[in-house]
């Protein structure tokens, strides 16, 4: 789909809500959407930002700095998912109770705001249908609406509609929170979700590798990155890697190269996705 068109197709959406709150994560999926729902009706659309623990602190960053570039209206909240122990164990579904914490935040907002009857607006696309995605079913719970979804658009189209767009972070790597880094059943925390972070920025800037993993099961930590640049994680990488998580959360053991290159989701136990359902 041209650029405009998905453009097009994605406004045909956002018109048929008088006002918005959108989602943004500070991922080039929920960025675009605050975008374009901005550009639509800047008055009608308000943009939250969740700030957690298992948001990276470049993602609060781009955000914040994309609002006053672009001249959106912002909300930074914290949602409150780490003082809910079903989220602190970890379990297969744990993005079901993180999303149900930031929409029902979301709905909190948009009562107190001058946007009352505003539409909850989340940046996922038709790539996402094929994952194990289970804070969809938060979304469906809430009537939350994937515009993307609805016009049919996947993450190709909207990084080439970004970029036509001028946006910096049209290129931007996949980045899930945080979170998505421990295996299911590893308990979240604070300090290791700030090791991990510290630990894949480390890895990124010594290495040179675009993405990159640091994924934790118990007290293990297995470094991930794509197939054609496992020979840039040397053991002088892996030693630094070390250092800057330990130094955060010194129970952590010392990183090792996984066997396998990176893959999305391998901290997930592999289930059926739900679909989020197209609204006309």
């Amino acid at each position: 789909m041209p650029e405009n068109a998905t453009a097009l197709a994605v406004q045909e959406r956002l018109a048929t809500m008088r006002h918005r709150v959108v989602a943004c994560s500070g991922g080039v999926d929920s960025l675009l959407l605050a975008d374009l729902a901005c550009a639509d009706s800047r008055a009608g659309t308000l943009v939250v930002h969740s700030v957690t623990p298992a948001v990276p602190e470049a993602a609060t960053v781009r955000v914040v700095t994309t609002a006053h570039l672009l001249g959106w209206r912002l909300r930074l909240v914290r949602s409150g998912e780490f003082g809910d122990e079903r989220y602190l164990r970890n379990p297969t579904d744990r993005c079901y109770h993180c999303k149900t914490h930031l929409y029902d935040e979301l709905e909190r907002v948009s009562a107190v705001s001058d946007l009352p009857d505003a539409t909850i607006l989340s940046g996922a696309n038709t790539d996402d249908l094929g994952e194990y995605r289970p804070g969809l079913r938060a979304a469906a719970e809430r009537s939350v609406r994937h515009p993307f979804v609805e016009a049919g658009v996947g993450k190709r189209e909207i990084r080439l509609l970004a970029a036509a767009r001028g946006r910096a972070w049209h290129d931007l790597p996949a980045a899930p929170c945080l979170a998505s880094r421990l295996y299911s059943g590893t308990p979240v925390s604070p300090d290791v979700l700030l090791a991990v972070e510290r630990g894949e920025q480390v890895l990124r800037e010594v290495s040179g590798a675009r993405v990159v993993r640091c994924r934790v099961r118990g007290r293990a930590v297995r470094v991930e990155v794509g197939a054609d640049e496992r020979y840039r994680v040397s053991d002088a990488v892996l030693g630094a890697v070390t250092r800057a998580m330990q130094a955060v959360a010194a129970e952590l053991e010392p990183a090792e190269l996984d066997d396998e290159p990176y893959a999305p989701g391998r901290a997930f136990v592999s289930l059926s996705p739900p679909r989020p359902a197209a609204s006309s």
